[in-house]
């Protein structure tokens, strides 16, 4: 039986509609209507606020108490994506961080395997390292990182296999080549974690990778003579570029700078959110290293940053709030622009018929009142 969600404006992706209802007949929508012309579908009023389309986040650690890294299982992909469903996220890519083999092969298993079974929200794995640059190690563990070997590519290819893979690899420190034959098959490469060149991080672009991970955070950076890879980002029109916008990774000035620099279809907000995120503990352990919280911002005993307490929705109002930013363009970057880079701008990221019904209700003050994934 067809539901029709009534009562609240609309922002589609696009534009706002007033007085219009979304259709969904199972996992989808099937129509966009005036309010009047919603038929015999069973309708249910919103109440007001803001329906839109629901938050995709390329890189979620950990969140509601659970780390991925700490136990890769299908309890745990559940737990996160549960977690952080009531803060907007409809879709995720479940985040691995640099480990031993082993644990980053059993994270991608379990992430195949919720989606399988049909976890909500789950779109797939992001292995981050651990093929990066020492220098810019941040809070991974120095002991796991290494260099791409032809036999890791292999594995990571096979892996895509499995589910849908995006890869944080430095530039610096793998082959062009084997980032074309990576691209090849699939899998989504983004550059991070280095202390690359310009030159270095054109190459990668140029060898295929599709986005750079965290601007600013554990990357060489811009000065006049050697743009480094936030130049190589800033740049770059076609690459996508995540960006955590929570007070703490950027300041303001460099959030806006990134902002005006970059075509705004390229900009992607992502949490990078780790085990204290959408109601968790104040404190967790990190391959061997206490992270506490502290005033929203996670950090390890030398005070360096690891990950984050973001939520989407908090994304969203920084940006809009704080920065002043046009709430639409703010919207894409936390749904169409990250379903384009995932190629599922065809069913994610819009509301239109034929889409899925992963949406989310906000509040006059941008919180999340409810949240649909594939029409649940």
């Amino acid at each position: 039986m067809a539901t029709a969600l009534t009562g609240a404006r609309i922002f589609t992706g696009e534009h706002v509609l007033e007085n219009h209802a979304v259709v969904i007949d199972g996992m989808r929508i099937t129509e966009v209507v005036s309010d009047a012309k919603t038929g015999g579908a069973t309708r249910r009023d919103l109440g007001g606020g803001l329906l839109v389309p629901g938050f995709i986040d390329v890189q979620v650690n950990g969140g509601g108490g659970a780390l991925l890294n700490d136990d890769p299982s299908v309890e745990t992909v559940r737990t996160i994506a549960t977690s952080h469903r009531r803060f907007g996220t409809v879709g995720m890519l479940l985040t691995v961080i640099t480990d031993a083999p082993q644990v980053i092969a059993k994270a991608v298993g379990s992430v195949a395997r919720a989606m399988a079974e049909g976890v909500p929200g789950v779109l797939g794995i992001h292995i981050e390292g651990p093929f990066l640059d020492v220098a810019r190690k941040g809070a991974h563990a120095a002991r796991f990182i290494r260099e791409m070997e032809e036999a890791d590519a292999d594995e990571i290819a096979g892996f895509a296999r499995q589910c849908p893979v995006m890869l944080t690899l430095a530039p610096n420190r793998v082959r062009p080549a084997l980032v074309q034959r990576l691209t090849e098959a699939g899998v989504m490469v983004s550059l991070g974690h280095a202390d690359a060149s310009f030159v270095e991080a054109r190459q990668a672009l140029d060898a295929g990778a599709r986005s750079v991970t965290h601007l600013y955070n554990a990357m060489s950076q811009l000065s006049g003579r050697e743009p480094g890879m936030v130049g190589a980002a800033l740049s770059d029109p076609e690459c996508y570029v995540g960006i955590i916008a929570d007070g703490h990774h950027v300041h303001d000035a460099a959030l806006r700078v990134a902002f005006a620099a970059k075509p705004a279809s390229r900009m992607m907000l992502i949490t990078d959110a780790m085990p204290t995120a959408a109601g968790g503990p104040d404190r967790f352990e990190l391959l061997g290293s206490t992270v506490t919280r502290s005033k929203g911002r996670l950090s390890l005993a030398d005070g360096t940053l690891a990950g984050s307490d973001l939520t989407m929705d908090a994304a969203v109002r920084l940006c809009v709030n704080r920065l002043g930013l046009d709430l639409a363009t703010v919207l894409r970057m936390a749904s169409l622009n990250p379903a384009s880079f995932l190629r599922r701008e065809h069913e994610l990221g819009r509301i239109a018929p034929g889409h899925l019904a992963s949406l989310v209700l906000l509040g006059e003050d941008l919180t999340v009142k409810a949240t649909w994934i594939d029409g649940r």
